[in-house]
């Protein structure tokens, strides 16, 4: 299935008044089991699986990139969200090939020499896996908040994804605040990734993600070593707005 510009358009509007669970119903009587949750287990991820499972479990489609880089506390949530909602999570992994071919010619730690080695190793190891895992669906869903940073401040509830072929990107939780996220969290006791108890409010593979310090922005432990406004991994890259 897919919906034209004018259509989604038209959709933004309409879901900018409605609730994440109003959102993520449409979506799942729309798409089934043909769009999917794409969870780093982060807080906003597992707050979002929580009201999908309570949707409708049987159409909720939950996976994961792991880049091989992962902290151990990201797989423990990992397993005690599938043994809390009685779900599968569907596991992406970087091609072998790829990733023995970089490290070979790049070392292990290729992402601290620079930038363009950083965004070499995200597309490896995150954005080609992605891909293949859109490859088979409509469309995706996603944990992004306008506040979490300069690069999402203008993420739309639904959005035309025009690198994946213009299927659909769900981002149901964009107008909430972090305080919202971890309410939701503590009221209906949700597993959640431990390193956020020690610091950490986003997460992502283990060499490139530190704990922030006092009054940093939140996102300011990813890529800390690089001197850069705007900092992402690919994996939400907008060809029509030139941004990553």
């Amino acid at each position: 299935m897919r919906l034209d510009a004018a259509q989604v358009e038209q959709l933004a509007l309409e879901f900018e008044k409605k609730s994440a669970q109003e959102v993520l119903k449409w979506a799942l009587d729309t798409f089934g089991l043909k769009i999917g949750l794409a969870s780093s287990f982060g807080a906003e991820d597992v707050v979002v699986i929580d009201l999908m499972t309570r949707i409708d479990k049987d159409k909720t489609k939950v996976f994961t990139l792991d880049t091989g880089r992962l902290n151990q506390e990201t797989y423990d949530v990992m397993d005690d969200i599938r043994a809390r909602y009685g779900i599968k999570i569907d596991v992406y992994f970087p091609d072998q090939a790829e990733v023995e071919e970089m490290v070979r010619n790049k070392g292990m730690n290729l992402m601290y020499e620079s930038v363009q080695n950083r965004k070499l190793c995200c597309e490896i190891r995150k954005v080609h896996p992605l891909n293949r895992a859109l490859k088979e669906l409509d469309g995706w869903i996603t944990g992004l908040r306008r506040d979490q940073a300069a690069t999402r401040a203008d993420t739309k509830k639904i959005e035309i994804d025009a690198a994946h072929g213009g299927i659909i990107k769900l981002n149901p939780i964009a107008d909430w605040t972090s305080d919202q996220v971890w309410d939701h969290i503590r009221k209906n006791n949700i597993p959640y990734n431990k390193l956020h108890d020690m610091g950490y409010p986003s997460i992502g593979c283990e060499p490139c993600t530190r704990a922030i310090k006092p009054g940093e922005d939140p996102r300011a432990g990813r890529w800390w070593w690089e001197d850069a406004a705007y900092k992402e991994c690919g994996l939400h890259f907008d060809p029509t707005k030139k941004k990553k």
